[in-house]
């Protein structure tokens, strides 16, 4: 039980910046005393800290350090990272590596791009499996099983925009064309005005590993430069596929120049 409301408090704070004991008792749906008490347990440790107004609470700097030891474990990361680095130097778009972890696409690299610095996805945090490019990359791409499996789970689907696939039926069409393309296409379905691009990363077993997408201003990713951005996507996903040990290592694939 205890266990359960340190998480709820630390997810209310990651979700929402900084909030009030009272805030975080009215959300949880706790006695304000016994949020008081969690939360000074949970500043003695270092998981929160004061925030930036009086009354107010943020996540502590311990959390920094512990979420680096779990990111830092990953093997996708550390055989993407020069791959991602590259890319980000190309397009000047920020740059992602996500992983799945249950319905969700939890972001594990982020490379900010020159042109947007606020976008939707942050390093550790993670979007629906429907919505984004490297989240429907992760899924398109998997058996067809489990897009039913998902829709079975998450129906009716949450929507970001109006151009959220949000209806099984649309999922389905966006899932097979990104199979068919070989890359899967974010066009406002998350931020009005942001585009994004996701490729997946298939390790030995031919199994979807992780996506890396690069995402940016509309007319950046889907003006003049999208079929280069896409050449480019693409070589970055089978780049980092080999390093996996996936079959397409046998390819005679263009690298970066």
């Amino acid at each position: 039980m205890l266990v359960r409301k340190v998480a709820q408090v630390l997810d209310h704070l990651a979700a929402q910046g900084e909030a009030t004991a009272a805030e975080l008792a009215e959300a949880l749906g706790e006695p304000r005393s016994s949020v008081y008490r969690l939360l000074s347990s949970l500043q003695a440790e270092g998981l929160v800290e004061h925030g930036s107004r009086r009354g107010q609470f943020r996540l502590g700097f311990k959390l920094l350090t512990l979420g680096t030891a779990v990111v830092a474990r990953f093997d996708e990361r550390e055989f993407a990272q020069p791959v991602l680095e590259r890319l980000h130097d190309l397009t000047g778009e920020t740059v992602f590596l996500c992983v799945r972890r249950g319905d969700a696409a939890v972001c594990i690299e982020r490379l900010a791009g020159k042109r947007v610095q606020s976008l939707a996805l942050k390093l550790g945090g993670s979007l629906p499996l429907h919505a984004g490019a490297a989240s429907r990359a992760l899924l398109a791409f998997a058996p067809e099983i489990e897009w039913e499996g998902y829709l079975d789970r998450n129906v009716p689907l949450s929507r970001f925009t109006a151009s959220t696939p949000s209806e099984p039926g649309a999922l389905r069409k966006a899932l097979r064309q990104a199979r068919d393309d070989g890359y899967a296409l974010s066009d406002q379905d998350v931020t009005v005005g942001v585009a994004a691009i996701g490729v997946p990363v298939i390790d030995y077993r031919g199994e979807v590993r992780a996506a890396v997408s690069i995402s940016g201003v509309r007319e950046s990713i889907l003006g003049e430069d999208f079929a280069r951005w896409r050449d480019l996507l693409l070589e970055a996903g089978q780049e980092v596929s080999r390093a996996l040990g996936s079959e397409l290592a046998g390819r005679n694939l263009a690298r970066f120049d």
